[in-house]
């Protein structure tokens, strides 16, 4: 990923999009190792954080990576989840951060030269093209290396700069993981399933 010298820089991280693309690769994220990475390489202004959450459960899986990433350099954007019956009357989950996100990147646009997006959403083309307008570069982060891919061809084609998941992995896997198989096609991720991605420990190893 090319920065330029002070370059200001956000980090915009669709939290269930990048846990879904990591998992589909077989690793998982270490978020300490991903902030060190981006504030060795550039001028980090902010890095934003976006997932829901599940309120009403008595201990949230998710709830010690939220609150290690609030303590640790991180913004937290986050908001309950939604639970409704489908058509066949089964109980589904639903907790979409897009408006969130896109509101900050365009409020943010202002005081950054350069947005990574972690995300590969194509619902977000419309958002980098807007952002772009403002003379601002954007780089989106997800895989083309999974089955299926998980980043939109749309929003590929639109980004400054598409960045492969898989290359960034010696930056900010968790060391030690255990290796799953990739290549299988990613299920549909929840805030429950999310919660087993991984925290460093406090003396940052793992």
């Amino acid at each position: 990923m090319r920065f330029y010298t002070q370059e200001r820089v956000g980090l915009f991280i669709d939290g269930a999009n990048l846990h879904a693309a990591a998992r589909a690769l077989g690793f998982d994220i270490d978020y300490k190792r991903l902030l060190k990475h981006f504030q060795e390489q550039c001028h980090l202004i902010r890095a934003f954080y976006y997932t829901a959450l599940i309120e009403d459960q008595e201990y949230s899986p998710l709830r010690p990576l939220v609150d290690w990433l609030d303590y640790n350099g991180f913004t937290m954007v986050t908001k309950p989840t939604k639970e409704f019956t489908d058509a066949m009357g089964r109980r589904k989950i639903k907790g979409n951060m897009d408006i969130e996100l896109a509101i900050d990147v365009l409020e943010m646009s202002a005081h950054l030269d350069h947005v990574v997006l972690f995300s590969g959403d194509g619902d977000f083309r419309r958002l980098v093209e807007a952002v772009q307008r403002r003379g601002v570069r954007v780089s989106v982060v997800s895989t083309v290396r999974s089955t299926p891919p998980m980043v939109a061809d749309e929003l590929r084609r639109q980004a400054d700069m598409f960045v492969e998941l898989e290359d960034l992995a010696q930056f900010v896997a968790r060391a030690g993981g255990q290796k799953r198989e990739p290549g299988r096609e990613p299920r549909n991720e929840s805030p429950r399933d999310f919660g087993r991605e991984l925290m460093p420990d406090d003396d940052g190893q793992n």
